[in-house]
This record gives C-alpha cells, structure tokens and sequence, in this order.
C-alpha cells in the first residue's frame, strides 16, 4: 500500500508532491506465469494546476516472458504513463476519466496496479517477425528452416494447371 496525502494538494493551489515507489507484483499470473521478477519503480508527481489535481507518473518494470510462437524465454522492458485526474466530488456520475477521491488519504497502488495489468500485451512475441516452430518437428524457424518436407495438398492442382498454362 502506498497511501499519499492529497489535503495539501488539493488546497494549495500550484503544490505538487513526488511520487517515488515500488509495487511488488510478483504474485501476479500472466500468460501462464508469474514474470513479475523484480519490484514495479513507479516515479512521477501528484500535481494542482489551477485547482485541478492531476497524478503524473511513469511505472517500469522488466517481465520475464515467454514467446507465444517460439516458446524462448526472454525479458522485455516496459514503461507505461500512469496520467489520472483526482476530485473529491463530480457532478456527472458517468464521467469515467475522473477518479473521486473520498478520503484525501488515498492509496495510490490499486490504481497504478490497473495501469500496470492493463497495458500488458495480450500477445507475447520475442520479436515482431518471430517465425515460431515448426509444427511437425517442433525445431524453432528462428534458427533456420527445419529439414521437414512440404506437405502436397491436392486441391492446389487446378491453380497450379492454370499457371502453367
């Protein structure tokens, strides 16, 4: 829990408090494992500019993945802006993009946490041209062409007769 005390914030108009934390997500399950190895750094700023209370940061981290065509283990680097508007009471319920802020003790770390989860990847590739592997021999085509013949698929035939005419 990262709790922060927005009284000053949203009173002083211009004030602005530092974030600088970690989360510890490595309970999370994600795509078959848990890949949170190390702590998420979250650094940024909680911010009244002209009465409005803005949360400002950046989380990174470093996952430890496996490619969903290849299946290698690699780590990948993500940097995800956490941008978020804080009020203490809105007039139009249905307004989604405001964050209402009950207790101005406020615990930042369930709304980084959504951050976090909801930018990561529903497809996990170690590069964007990864070939994966070959479905019969199980070589991965990264490395190069495995030595499995072609497959002959009979209902090519007719287009292969018009090309050769």
């Amino acid at each position: 829990m990262f709790f922060i005390e927005l009284e000053p914030v949203f009173n002083n108009e211009g004030l602005t408090k530092p974030l600088d934390f970690s989360l510890d997500l490595n309970d999370v399950e994600y795509n078959g494992g848990f890949p949170f190895k190390t702590p998420v750094c979250i650094k940024g700023e909680v911010k009244n500019s002209t009465g409005i209370v803005t949360v400002s940061a950046k989380a990174e981290f470093t996952l430890n993945l496996t490619c969903d065509r290849c299946a290698v283990s690699f780590d990948r680097t993500f940097s995800v802006p956490c941008e978020h508007v804080l009020v203490t009471e809105v007039n139009d319920e249905n307004n989604d993009e405001l964050i209402i802020v009950e207790s101005l003790h406020y615990d930042l770390e369930p709304l980084i946490r959504e951050d976090v989860l909801l930018s990561l990847p529903s497809k996990v590739l170690c590069r964007e041209d990864c070939l994966g592997m070959c479905y019969r021999c199980g070589k991965d085509l990264n490395d190069g062409p495995c030595d499995c013949e072609k497959e002959y698929d009979p209902r090519w035939d007719v287009l292969t007769q018009l090309l050769d005419d």
